[in-house]
């Protein structure tokens, strides 16, 4: 299980950085879906980062593979 500490500071690595950083006091904040998916709250994100073997895994490039996946509808990663 991902500890509490480590959620409240993780945040959408697509939302707080590069070209594409969202304006705002906490851009990317996620929500923990399922206790094995971490989804981006920021409108029209809709990246999803799994957690896998206990290590949620923040790579933009994992995130965009889920982005069309409603969030009912996501599996165990």
């Amino acid at each position: 299980m991902v500890s509490q500490d480590l959620l409240d500071i993780l945040r959408c690595p697509a939302c707080v950085s590069g070209p594409n950083r969202r304006e705002g006091p906490d851009p990317g904040r996620l929500e923990l879906v399922n206790g094995v998916w971490l989804v981006c709250q920021e409108e029209g994100c809709n990246r999803k980062y799994p957690i896998r073997d206990d290590i949620p895994v923040m790579l933009i490039e994992e995130g965009d593979k889920y982005r069309d996946v409603p969030v009912d509808q996501l599996g165990t990663p």
